[in-house]
């Protein structure tokens, strides 16, 4: 199997078959043109299925020798093994030369979260007698409250929220679906803002269904949420470097820290595995091992 039918069969089954978006489709393609690159530029003539462990570790060495970082390294060693993977599906070889890779050893980044008060602090911000004002609010309300990827916020619909019920149900990565509870106050909030605010405004063709709209109507992009996060994180002096997702760690920090089962955080959350929804215990833990500096007899 050559490079161009390779390349094309392992985009559409990961279109298909793993349901990734064009975001992550195009970063698993860059991985492997990494690897094109560097058999290129080294007069290497091979097609996929016949390429060494021995020449996979000199392109690792080559891309530490350009300059690329650990993460960096290992997203693209997964990437491979991924298009690996795909060649053993299609019997195009029989061994899985990835399999011989070692991944360089990340040192695990927690997330920075932040406190409530600074959360008020942003709100507080917010001029709510324009007429995105109150948008704006259960904006911040509902990506604290719930646990929302950007994704997930802007596309969400009011089909999918059930204030009686008192659930919301998201569609996330690989449109997956999950539920994930509404808090009360945040229910009555999304009955009042739609009810009035949202529906003062314009309303484009086709946005009727959709929760949080522009001034033109139409719902809101993933920028304009980034944005509005950065303009009043700095008006609330928050010198943090924060995004839309930082709530989503927020979120999950405070239920973990409040005592919550770490299965139900990933539920929440929407992880495939516990694993990543396990980083928040070591947050708890720097946490824990302040308390006993702070108030220990013997600390």
């Amino acid at each position: 199997m050559d490079w161009k039918t390779a390349l094309r069969g392992f985009r559409m089954h990961l279109k298909l078959e793993k349901s990734l978006s064009p975001h992550s489709l195009a970063a698993y393609e860059n991985d492997v043109s990494k690897l094109q690159a560097f058999l290129e530029t080294h007069g290497i003539s091979k097609e996929p299925a016949l390429v060494s462990p021995d020449e996979l570790r000199g392109l690792l060495q080559w891309c530490v020798e350009l300059g690329m970082q650990a993460r960096s390294q290992a997203r693209m060693i997964s990437g491979l093994r991924a298009f690996y993977r795909y060649l053993l599906l299609e019997n195009a070889l029989q061994t899985d030369p990835t399999e011989q890779l070692d991944a360089p050893r990340l040192g695990r980044k927690l997330p920075v979260v932040l406190e409530v008060e600074e959360i008020d602090a942003m709100i507080a911000c917010i001029d709510r007698s324009k007429p995105e004002g109150e948008r704006n609010v259960l904006l911040l309300e509902t990506l604290f409250s719930c646990g929302l990827r950007v994704s997930e916020l802007v596309n969400l619909k009011l089909s999918d929220i059930s204030p009686d019920q008192g659930l919301i149900r998201v569609i996330g990565k690989g449109n997956k679906q999950r539920l994930v509870p509404l808090p009360e106050f945040l229910a009555d909030f999304i009955r009042r803002f739609t009810l009035h605010s949202r529906s003062q405004g314009k309303i484009a063709q086709g946005a009727d269904d959709f929760l949080f709209l522009n001034r033109n109507g139409k719902p809101l992009s993933r920028v304009m949420v980034f944005l509005l996060v950065k303009e009043l994180a700095a008006k609330a002096g928050i010198r943090k470097s924060i995004s839309p997702h930082t709530f989503r760690h927020s979120f999950a920090t405070s239920l973990v820290e409040g005592g919550a089962d770490l299965r139900a955080v990933q539920e929440m959350l929407g992880h495939e595995s516990i694993t990543t929804t396990e980083i928040y215990t070591h947050l708890d833990r720097d946490y824990l091992r302040q308390v006993i500096r702070d108030y220990h007899p013997r600390a």
